[in-house]
């Protein structure tokens, strides 16, 4: 196999196989271990043995096809056959500012985000949301949801993992912010979406269940962010992401 094929060719040779994360330097002809979950999977669950081809890719934007190699209880190794570029990115580099909400609400918002081309997402500690996390806690949360980040790339195709920052303050973000677009979610406008020159890149902002308090709306309009409604309905915290970002692949994306 040579480095001229592609995800579609692989597939057309081989079928539809599992697609999985592994961060690792591809190149033809090398052997590589495969990390314990991906081994699990694969071997466990679906009992996958030697020889069986599979799709991989590194998370900074390249695919690889690979066959296993050895399956045995020390480790799952596979063969690459082939290494290509992904071709699974928007062409609009959209960062999310996601207000924490409990429970699967922030996996739901991460996961449908990342489906939907997301960049990056910092989750953010706003005047109104009620979850603070620290210390230990927060660093698995953090890893729990680039994890689920990882996770819908390999159902969406995507070859890049868009990083989960760690949690900050609505306000530190803000200052972060260079994005020629920059849109936030606010019910209490009657602003809609008229947006007309493309951009290359985009910020949007949601706000918690309680949505954004004055301040932190003024915070953002002070920082360039342009209020936003989708309409007369109150959407919830994780779904409102969704709506958004769909809108702006629609117009500046590749939806």
């Amino acid at each position: 196999m040579s480095e001229t094929l592609r995800a579609a060719d692989w597939i057309a040779l081989h079928g539809k196989m599992p697609r999985l994360y592994v961060p690792a330097e591809f190149s033809v002809g090398a052997t590589l271990p495969l990390p314990e979950g991906p081994a699990r999977h694969v071997t466990r669950v679906l009992r996958m043995g030697e020889g069986t081809p599979l799709m991989l890719f590194d998370g900074q934007g390249r695919e690889a096809g690979v066959r296993l190699a050895e399956v045995s209880r020390k480790q799952t190794t596979a063969t690459v056959e082939a290494v290509w570029l992904g071709s699974g990115e928007s062409p609009l580099a959209v960062h999310l500012g996601q207000a924490i909400s409990k429970g699967d609400r922030m996996d739901y918002a991460i996961q449908k985000a990342v489906e939907l081309g997301v960049a990056a997402i910092t989750p953010l500690y706003t005047e109104r949301g009620d979850v603070r996390l620290k210390g230990d806690r927060e660093e698995k949360k953090l890893a729990h949801w680039q994890a689920v980040a990882a996770s819908a790339c390999e159902q969406s195709g995507r070859a890049v993992v868009p990083p989960v920052y760690p949690p900050k303050s609505l306000d530190a973000w803000l200052v972060e912010r260079q994005e020629p677009l920059r849109l936030m979610l606010h019910l209490a406008t009657g602003n809609a979406f008229n947006q007309v020159s493309r951009p290359e890149a985009a910020a949007l902002l949601i706000g918690p269940e309680g949505g954004l308090s004055e301040a932190d709306v003024s915070a953002a309009v002070a920082s360039g962010f342009t209020p936003l409604t989708l309409g007369p309905r109150v959407l919830r915290t994780e779904t409102a992401p969704v709506v958004a970002l769909t809108l702006l692949q629609h117009h500046f994306g590749d939806l």
